[in-house]
């Protein structure tokens, strides 16, 4: 056992973020003012970074920064609305007015996260209310999409596992809900709710679990259901393996500590994979949450944030230390975990019948990008099904959109929309593009460092000349781009990634496990377009020449020597 006094929170100054969150009278800060403010349609920093919190972030197109520089303007500032969405699922209700207000405040177009959320951009601040007041009213919300809190809770949404995915599901929006912030600003600002007395003033405890400066930085959730890693487990700060007995839930393995981001140049940032630390039964698992985020919330890092997440308060103390602290909290203890095994981390896709008899369609979306283009209406055709449809919608971890729930009355109607709007299960596509995913990076990203979303499509054109020259058009091979190391789109669980380094620049990692289960490693440094063919090709070829029966190409990249395998995120940069 780890003697609790040789354990403390971590020293040193509070960042003045800290600052911010404590004088901010539970989230208030100056908001209401600021956002009155007709001057600019900006937000100070400090605003801003409260207004994470409620569910945006302030950003600027950057495309047009130094033409308005020129003319003497202030930024074109926008702001990005992040909607929470437990397991991704929503109502063709919901839908519909999520894709009005996309047009009628926003871009014109709608995002699908890597955290099953939806994200809209585009929204000016005179905007802001309007919309997230209406969100509300749909019975969705933006509270907890962003900042230093539980953000959305992730689940498996595949429904060839329904009845199991069903009851997995409702554990992620009790997760979800149980870990919600309780702070009366949100309503105060943007639903017009009654003003509550200075809660600095009275003392009154508005936020039980969070307490007055809430988590040292965000903190993410997700569910699994075994074979299918596609919610990437391992890659949260809590996560939760499905554990079945002749196709009945009976608990959940618990997995700790894990996170993709990291700062270039610094190594003492890396992503890391959570460790599984035992097993609980599923009507334990809100309680064994609570007790991790306080746990966060007492030890984590308040002094440097990119060191402040539960990775880095694991890694510090170590797990047995993490363990002990967690069976004293909970007053219980994990049982030893169970056998599990995972096959794939990608989305089905395509028409699948459930076992409840009615149909899901799998569609592929570029990026998580909804949006009408030449020659392909995605954003009106998912529109008109929405009008017609009377199951729901689910957002996978992978960025694509599973219509589900269709009954066979309605199977014929949506086939007939989804072949006039020409939507797609993308088997026309090759595995590698099926495969991909990126982050929005520029222009709208205030931390990209490179392009993502704009550019990835564009590489993987040329990448499947080569990889059909050596016949890997149908070979899984997982390859994801990051504008920045902040790992939006879990770029350290990338077969092949790119991590922005500088415009048109990147890092090259190669070696992750296709299962999610092992980390990359950088293979080629700072590389542009050019080198990136002139790297892959000959690896692609001697894989295809060489791999093993089953060998994946993460599997064979370490066998042939290119990178050694990252067995934990402390040996990441080694």
């Amino acid at each position: 056992m780890v003697k609790k006094e040789a354990v403390k929170p971590i020293g040193g100054p509070p960042s003045d973020v800290e600052h911010i969150k404590i004088n901010s009278n539970y989230l208030r800060g100056a908001l209401v003012e600021t956002l009155n403010n007709p001057i600019t349609g900006g937000l100070p920093e400090d605003e801003n970074r409260l207004l994470k919190f409620h569910g945006s972030y302030m950003q600027d197109d950057r495309d047009l920064r130094n033409e308005r520089e020129r003319q003497k303007l202030e930024p074109a500032f926008q702001f990005m609305l992040r909607i929470v969405a437990p397991g991704g699922v929503a109502t063709p209700a919901q839908w519909l007015v999520i894709d009005e207000l996309a047009h009628k405040y926003g871009n014109g177009t709608l995002r699908v996260t890597t955290r099953q959320a939806f994200q809209m951009h585009g929204v000016l601040k005179w905007n802001l209310k309007k919309t997230i007041k209406t969100i509300n009213d749909t019975l969705l919300t933006t509270l907890a999409a962003c900042g230093d809190v539980n953000r959305n809770v992730m689940s498996n949404p595949n429904p060839y596992q329904s009845e199991v995915h069903g009851e997995v599901y409702d554990w992620a929006r009790k997760l979800s809900d149980h870990l919600a912030p309780r702070t009366k600003a949100y309503h105060e600002i943007w639903l017009d709710g009654e003003k509550v007395v200075d809660t600095q003033a009275t003392g009154a405890e508005v936020e039980p679990i969070y307490g007055p400066v809430y988590l040292p930085r965000k903190f993410k959730i997700a569910l699994a259901v075994p074979p299918s890693n596609d919610v990437d487990v391992f890659s949260q700060d809590l996560g939760f393996i499905a554990i079945l007995e002749e196709g009945r839930l009976i608990g959940f393995n618990v997995t700790v500590g894990g996170g993709m981001g990291m700062t270039h140049g610094d190594t003492s940032t890396y992503p890391q994979l959570g460790r599984v630390i035992g097993f609980c039964r599923p009507e334990q698992i809100v309680d064994l949450a609570e007790k991790t985020v306080t746990i966060q919330r007492d030890y984590g890092n308040r002094s440097v944030r990119k060191n402040a997440r539960f990775k880095y308060t694991i890694d510090r103390h170590g797990l047995e230390w993490f363990v002990d602290e967690l069976h004293e909290r909970l007053g219980w203890q994990l049982e030893a975990a169970r056998e599990f095994h995972f096959d794939h981390n990608g989305d089905r896709y395509g028409w699948v019948k459930g076992s409840n008899g009615k149909w899901n369609l799998t569609l592929y979306v570029q990026s998580g990008r909804i949006h009408d283009q030449e020659g392909y209406a995605l954003m009106t055709g998912l529109r008109e099904i929405a009008k017609l449809h009377t199951g729901d919608f689910r957002l996978t971890p992978n960025q694509n959109v599973t219509i589900a729930n269709i009954p066979n009355a309605k199977k014929r109607k949506v086939v007939e929309l989804v072949e006039k709007y020409g939507l797609t299960d993308g088997q026309h596509f090759s595995a590698l593009r099926r495969s991909s995913m990126s982050c929005v990076a520029l222009p709208t990203c205030g931390l990209a460092m490179a392009e993502a979303e704009r550019y990835m499509p564009s590489l993987i054109d040329k990448l499947e000349l080569v990889i059909d020259e050596a016949g890997l058009r149908d070979k899984e091979i997982i390859i994801r781009m990051t504008g920045c190391p902040n790992g939006c789109a879990r770029p350290a669980l990338g077969e092949i990634s790119f991590i922005g380094k500088s415009p048109g620049k990147y890092n090259m990692y190669m070696g992750a496990g296709f299962t999610g289960d092992r980390l990359n490693k950088i293979y080629k440094e700072n590389i542009g377009e050019q080198e990136i063919i002139g790297t892959l090709t000959p690896i692609l070829h001697r894989y295809a020449k060489e791999r093993e029966q089953g060998e994946h190409f993460g599997d064979f990249v370490i066998r042939a020597g290119y990178v050694t395998a990252t067995t934990s995120g402390t040996n990441f940069h080694n």
